[in-house]
């Protein structure tokens, strides 16, 4: 069962691939989008509710959304008609580490998708290479909250914990303008939405030769996550500027 699909499918319940709340996702994006008038570039957008949300009811909003996801980008897309924002979304196959805009944004933004960059750093590069003088970056990155098992090192990967995250950040040159950690409740639910959303699935589809993997899919990170990170893992959701600029 490809990659692709099980994301599809457990993100069912909980569009936004990240554990934030829907108030939390329309809070962040209040403070991101003072004017309702800014372009919105999303690296590695999946299924583009970042860019969906940031277009609803903010009609001078436009917005374009980067993913190697055929799914993911098809899913965007009949979204956004039956929103009817459509027609100020633009859509992009290709690697987010590899696109080239057309023009600088005022929000750039990447949420849970730094491993396509290869690590926060990186992607903070790849974010502000694309940003226009006096805008904002919006980027959504693990950390630990506790001292981290080495199971759990096998699991998430290398992280800093929230302090040493803000300090990498200011010392490549941002400044934090806004934060959201998201809360226990958050990332409960994440968790429960991936994995149960999964399994779902899988239980309604008992003939469908991808149902046994499914559900061993979700009963394996089910576990990884109940008997390992949840006691450990943090993640932040950070709105930032330039330093001095």
């Amino acid at each position: 069962m490809n990659r692709e699909l099980i994301s599809h499918l457990a993100h069912t319940h909980h569009p936004v691939a990240a554990p934030l709340a829907d108030t939390s996702v329309a809070r962040l994006l209040d403070r991101a989008l003072p004017r309702g008038t800014e372009r919105v570039l999303d690296l590695g957008c999946g299924p583009g509710e970042w860019l969906l949300r940031a277009l609803r009811g903010r009609p001078g909003v436009r917005a374009t959304g980067v993913d190697i996801s055929a799914t993911a980008l098809d899913r965007a897309s009949r979204t956004a008609e039956a929103l009817g924002v459509a027609d100020r979304l633009t859509l992009r196959r290709e690697p987010a580490a590899e696109y080239t805009a057309p023009h600088p944004f005022e929000l750039a933004l990447s949420i849970g998708a730094t491993h396509a960059f290869g690590g926060l750093l990186p992607t903070l590069d790849a974010l502000g290479a694309h940003l226009a003088p006096d805008g904002h970056v919006l980027i959504g990155e693990g950390y630990w909250e506790h001292p981290p098992t080495p199971a759990d090192l096998d699991v998430i990967g290398p992280l800093a914990d929230l302090p040493g995250t803000v300090d990498q950040v200011t010392a490549a040159g941002w400044t934090p303008v806004y934060g959201h950690l998201s809360t226990r409740e958050e990332r409960d639910d994440y968790e429960w939405s991936w994995t149960g959303s999964l399994a779902a699935w899988a239980l309604d589809h008992p003939g469908h030769p991808d149902s046994a993997e499914a559900l061993a899919t979700a009963t394996a990170h089910r576990t990884e996550w109940l008997r390992g990170y949840r006691a450990t893992w943090g993640f932040a959701t950070l709105l930032l500027r330039r330093t001095g600029g």
